[in-house]
């Protein structure tokens, strides 16, 4: 179990985590770049690529027997997970688990190795990178794990599902759009978040594009918004992993892959982009 580290604070950093956490200290020209002046933008799959595991599977732990019963699980549909886990929660909190142990059981999942260091190395650079999570999970389990490890400062967008708790104490899960793409989930489709958010994020720098686009994740969920990527940008497949090996067999794939096994890994291949400017 990882122990997180406190908040960061711009006066006075990070403090150190039982992992050997960064001290991540904020550069003194943090607060006077100007969001239109970075150059690439770092989009980030949230479970099993920032997290060291699927955040679903680690609150389903804090069920009394610590496991869905066999009826649950046997319900899911392919293509309908986001549905399958409404149900997940709605029965928890029909056996009595808490919005407290919950968010404990977030907060205790380890980060991926060297996703921290990776974390500290854009922050660093911040006049250059721009950070955005991109994530079946929901916004409840990403905002209470980001705000715990110091870095959701960090990411100027966060795309999930919404989640909330209602008066009741439930945990109350929803897709996050509708589309019409056959490759996705029926909840949500990466590509059309990413193309948006080009788009968008385009019109708001004056028309200036991002120079390159960096995609990180592992899941097979993350070959759509790759399939957006240009020449010029990156996707990063944790190694081994299902997005790493659907790249490994396709053909008419336009960007660069780089495999990853920690985030050390892309922090050595975006110190070599960074210098070519």
């Amino acid at each position: 179990m990882w122990s997180a580290p406190q908040p960061l604070s711009y006066q006075t950093g990070i403090t150190h985590s039982s992992l050997h956490t960064p001290k991540m200290t904020s550069p003194s020209n943090l607060t006077h770049v100007a969001p239109q002046e970075q150059r690439f933008l770092v989009l980030f799959d949230f479970d099993e690529t920032i997290i060291s595991e699927s955040s679903d599977d680690a609150v389903v732990r804090a069920l009394p027997g610590q496991k869905l019963p066999d009826w649950l699980k046997q319900s899911y549909r392919e293509g309908h997970y986001n549905e399958h886990m409404q149900k997940v929660l709605a029965y928890m909190a029909e056996q009595g688990v808490s919005k407290d142990s919950i968010h404990s059981a977030v907060e205790k999942i380890p980060p991926t190795p060297g996703l921290l260091n990776l974390l500290q190395y854009l922050q660093n650079h911040q006049q250059d990178f721009e950070l955005v999570v991109v994530s079946d999970a929901n916004m409840y389990f990403i905002e209470t794990w980001l705000e715990r490890a110091g870095v959701r400062h960090l990411f100027h967008k966060v795309f999930t599902n919404p989640a909330s708790f209602d008066a009741t104490g439930r945990l109350v899960l929803l897709p996050f759009h509708s589309h019409s793409c056959s490759r996705c989930p029926d909840n949500m489709c990466k590509q059309v978040i990413l193309r948006d958010y080009l788009v968008s994020r385009q019109k708001e720098r004056g028309g200036m594009p991002f120079q390159r686009v960096f995609y990180i994740g592992d899941g097979a969920n993350d070959i759509c918004p790759s399939l957006a990527l240009g020449p010029r940008d990156t996707a990063f497949p944790r190694r081994d992993f299902p997005m790493h090996r659907l790249l490994l067999g396709m053909q008419q794939f336009k960007a660069n892959v780089v495999p990853w096994a920690s985030g050390e890994d892309i922090v050595d291949c975006l110190k070599k982009i960074v210098k070519e400017r």
